[in-house]
Order: C-alpha cells, then sequence, then structure tokens
C-alpha cells in the first residue's frame, strides 16, 4: 500500500511520539507498504518551525529533510496537476497544505495516514 504520511504523522514517526496509534505504527513498520512524504509537509515544517509552533520537534526543517533521508521515505513533489485538482476540492479543509495532500493522495492512489478529521471527509483512502 502506498502511504502518504499528513505532516503530524511524519513529525510524531520521527520523535517516536506516543500519539501514532497502534494502527499507525504497524502500517509504518510494515515493509510491504511504500512510505511517502510530500514536499508541502516539507513546506508547512518550514513555515510552522520559522512561526514557533513545532516546540516538540527540535532542528527546523533541515532536520526533517535529514530524517526524510535517513529512513528513505519517499519525498514526493508538487506537481501542477496537484495544484488543478485542489482548484477543485470542495472547501471542507481550508488548511493549503492538507488540501496540496489530500490532491497527491488521489493523483496517486495513495492513502493518507493522518488524524486529521476534515480530511477524512474527502473522497480520498486514509487510515490511522
Amino acid at each position: 500500500m502506498k502511504l502518504l504520511l499528513d505532516t503530524h504523522t511524519a513529525l510524531w514517526l520521527f520523535n517516536q511520539h506516543e500519539y501514532l496509534s497502534g494502527k499507525a505504527r504497524l502500517l509504518l513498520l510494515d515493509e510491504s507498504n511504500s512510505l511517502h512524504i510530500s514536499m508541502a509537509s516539507v513546506w508547512e515544517v518550514a513555515i510552522k518551525n520559522s512561526l514557533g509552533k513545532l516546540s516538540d520537534f527540535e532542528g527546523g526543517v533541515r532536520t526533517f529533510l535529514s530524517a526524510i533521508r535517513l529512513s528513505q521515505i519517499d519525498l514526493t513533489p508538487i506537481h501542477t496537476k496537484h495544484i488543478e485538482i485542489i482548484e477543485n476540492l470542495p472547501f471542507i479543509h481550508r488548511d493549503p497544505f492538507d488540501r496540496l495532500l489530500i490532491a497527491t493522495a488521489q493523483i496517486h492512489n495513495m492513502t493518507i495516514l493522518t488524524t486529521d478529521a476534515n480530511i477524512q471527509k474527502y473522497n480520498v483512502e486514509w487510515l490511522w
């Protein structure tokens, strides 16, 4: 299964955080799953870190990128086709980063690993 990690999921994974559900942990450890993080999440980490909103993740975007490389998680780029999908998404969720994750998951047939209830309202596969 292709799993697209929501930004909070990736941060919790790299922090070995207790907020990860048991099911999420199993999915992340299952080597038959391919793990993906959108460049949108990297962008979100950079912005949140600059605003001082990542108190439980030290090192900011460089540490985040390093953790992605070390874990061999696929870093998924942002393409124009993702933006085109966003234009037609209903405004259930107003967070631009999450809307980009939804579009990415739809285009690439990925399942989003998230706790976000608003993402779960879209026509997208999700697990937690």
